[in-house]
């Protein structure tokens, strides 16, 4: 791809107004780099060497539903030597280091049994991407797995010839999710919640909420109690901090749902 090519496919995915659209328009630009299959993972919530609630996280991937409930729900890639990688650094990688290490002895009994199911899954050489983040609750990082055929001398010849490619297409897709609302099933919000939760970020009383949103203020505590239950937070000051931190108030209209295959 000319270096015109990839600034147009770096505007367009940062005007995507969807999580969808942006991981459509990258994906599908490794795809043709030779990575059908990508992970993707982020989190606001991280806490020494956990992610938090896997509900509060964002996991996306090309790979079929199974391996996606396997990979992140199952809770496989914290076993992989590449998410501790990740996990300690920022940049990109290739997976030749992973290769050596474990032909070497110098990986974990646990790195050792998930290189060896990576294996068998076919996964034999690929790419890491660990994003730099303001928060140091934050995290996020992509691989790349590279298809068929394609096998580790491969991936270097083509990583060190593309890498300030792949890196500016990662970073850019990643600094547009990240600003997008997070619509996982488990914390959706009804728009009259939003909108109570957006009068209360504003500093106003329920009857305040009552009057603006034509309602009751005992609906307006229904729907801040709902939003509290669909946040699971126990307060409507906790509601508020966490919509806020899921990009899910004070947003336009979502343009549509998360459909990437994800374990949320």
């Amino acid at each position: 791809m000319t270096d015109c090519a990839v600034l147009g496919l770096l505007c367009r995915i940062a005007e995507a107004q969807s999580i969808d659209a942006a991981w459509d328009l990258a994906t599908g630009h490794f795809r043709s780099m030779g990575f059908s299959r990508i992970n993707y993972g982020f989190t606001r919530f991280r806490h020494q060497r956990t992610i938090g609630d896997p509900d509060d996280a964002l996991f996306l991937t090309t790979c079929d539903a199974d391996y996606a409930q396997r990979y992140f729900r199952g809770g496989f890639y914290a076993r992989t030597p590449a998410f501790r990688w990740a996990e300690r650094n920022s940049g990109a990688c290739t997976w030749k280091w992973v290769k050596e290490a474990f032909e070497a002895g110098r990986l974990s009994a646990d790195e050792v049994e998930a290189v060896r199911q990576n294996v068998g899954m076919g996964v034999l050489a690929g790419i890491s991407v660990s994003f730099p983040e303001a928060s140091q609750r934050a995290k996020g990082a992509l691989g790349l797995i590279a298809d068929p055929g394609m096998d580790t001398e491969a991936v270097e010849q083509l990583f060190a010839a593309r890498k300030d490619e792949i890196v500016a297409v990662a970073q850019m897709m990643h600094l547009r999710i990240v600003q997008l609302p997070h619509l996982a099933r488990a914390r959706a919000l009804s728009p009259r919640q939003r909108e109570a939760l957006e009068w209360v970020a504003d500093g106003k009383t329920t009857q305040d909420v009552a009057l603006l949103m034509g309602v009751s203020p005992a609906m307006v505590e229904k729907h801040l109690r709902l939003a509290r239950e669909a946040l699971a937070v126990e307060t409507t000051a906790q509601a508020v901090a966490k919509g806020a931190l899921l990009n899910m108030i004070f947003q336009y209209p979502p343009a549509s749902q998360p459909q990437a295959h994800a374990a949320r």
